[in-house]
This record gives structure tokens, sequence and C-alpha cells, in this order.
């Protein structure tokens, strides 16, 4: 698993948020990994010229909760893909009154309240990757991608926040309210349910990874506003879905174009130095 110097492309779609036209030249192609099947085909394609690979995180068709996502599988996919980038979208509710519905964020930190799932590569069960990883996290996302991503977003205008940080609950449900308060008090500003473990896998995989997250609600910690709903959710994403994809129109071929010898050695270097080897 060589990374390149060149960017190629993983695009992890979220709810509503994946949608394969955006790549010219698609073909579709089923994998299997050590760890199981992903979540749906691979769709392999072009952005301007620059290869990508679209995945459902939930399946085309929403079939997958979150905490049922295979995680592993799907960023183990997209790196035997030759990916050296993983950008995805997600919909999130927002804890911050100034980040609005309607809103893009691109997070920066994350806090875990997950429970149910595999959040490690190296889990000592499959003879690919052996030792156990202790993988620095205090800079989860990757900082130049994520620089990409927001002035892209400048660029085309669009109410975007440079930073944030998401918390990921186990779902399915969403939040009581007084979890959602508990949850603003600890210095989250936004919520969701699939950016752990995505992001730590990526993280042990080598792989740049940056999330662009569209506020599609305010939970329900905020008085006199109606509480967070499937219904409002989905009409959110179906208004705004756009803004995510014309950001990935435009910077993806940015990011194609640039270096990344440094970046990507880096990454690959700081997994090298988080194993611990068995005693031989």
């Amino acid at each position: 698993m060589e990374l390149s110097a060149l960017a190629e492309i993983g695009i992890i779609g979220g709810t509503g948020l994946d949608d394969p036209d955006i790549l010219e030249g698609r073909t579709e192609k089923y994998v299997d990994t050590p760890y199981g099947k992903p979540s749906d085909a691979l769709i392999l394609g072009k952005i301007k010229n620059v290869d990508c690979v679209l995945l459902a995180r939930h399946g085309r068709h929403h079939t997958i909760m979150p905490s049922n996502v295979n995680y592993r599988a799907n960023i183990w996919a997209l790196k035997e893909e030759n990916c050296s980038h993983v950008l995805v979208t997600t919909a999130c509710g927002s804890l911050r009154e100034e980040i609005q519905p309607g809103d893009l964020v691109i997070i920066d930190q994350f806090i875990d309240r997950t429970t149910k799932r595999h959040c490690t590569l190296y889990d000592g069960q499959h003879s690919t990757l052996s030792g156990v990883c202790h993988i620095p996290m205090a800079e989860p996302f990757c900082t130049k991608t994520r620089e990409v991503l927001i002035e892209t977003a400048k660029k085309l205008g669009l109410q975007c926040h440079s930073k944030g940080t998401m918390i990921t609950i186990e779902g399915p449900r969403f939040s009581s309210r007084a979890e959602s308060c508990m949850f603003r008090s600890w210095g989250a500003d936004v919520i969701n349910m699939t950016t752990v473990p995505e992001v730590i896998l990526a993280k042990e995989a080598g792989m740049s990874y940056a999330s662009i997250a569209m506020a599609t609600d305010y939970d329900c910690w905020k008085e006199h506003e109606e509480a967070v709903s499937v219904d409002k959710v989905l009409k959110t994403l179906k208004g705004n879905a756009n803004k995510a994809t014309s950001i990935l129109l435009t910077a993806i071929p940015q990011i194609g174009s640039m270096e990344w010898t440094s970046i990507l050695h880096t990454l690959k270097t700081t997994v090298q130095c988080s194993v611990i080897l068995p005693k031989q």
C-alpha cells in the first residue's frame, strides 16, 4: 500500500450527499477486504482528470445505520484503490447559535461518544496489520486539505465556518435535550453519528482526511426552535446538498494539482512510529 505524491481522491458521501453524477466516466467495482465488504460498490471516475472513488457511507439506498457502517472496510477499500485523500460529507446538528441550518463547517476536532464500533485497523485479528497502533490524534484532520476546502468555500461565496468540534454519538436516536445542552457545555459545536471512527481509521491508513459538515438543524438544545427530526434533516439537505457538491467539484482539481509528497510521507511515518510490534 504505497503512498503516492499525486493525489487520488476517495469521496465518502453521507446522507443525501452521495450523488454519483459528480464523476465522469463512471464504473462500478465491488470489492472485499480483510474487514468484510464496504457499504456499497466503489464508483470509480474522474473530476476534471483527477482520479476519484466515490462510496456511499450508508449504502446507495441508505440501508445501513450509523453503528453498522463497516468503517474499516470502507477506509481499507479506498486505500487499496490508491486513494491518498479522503474527502467526506456529513449531515450534522448545530450546537451553536452562529452555525445556522444550511451552513457548512470544515471541522478540525472531534469528541467521541460512540460505544459499539471498531476504532482501529490493528485489532490483532487480521494478519495484514500486526501490532498495536497508538495513533496520535491531536490534529485529526489534514490541515492542508482543510485549507483548500475553506478557501474554495470562500471563493464560492458559501457560508462556511473554518473550524468546529464535532461530537459523534452512537445513534441512531437523536440526543435528549439534557445531552444536547451537556455537549454544548463540553465545547462541541456540531453533532453527528459518523465522524468517529472514520477519521481515526483514515489516520491509521496514512491518508489525508477532511470533512465537509452541513448543519441541518439546531439539535434540540435551542428553546423556541423545532427539535431535530428526520423530515427536517432531509428537507434541509435537499435544499443545500449542491453546496457540498460545488466545493468538491472545485476543490478536487486543485488538490489534484498540488504537491503532497511531504504531507503523505509524514502521515506514513506517523503510523509507522505509532505501532508497537509483537515481541519475537
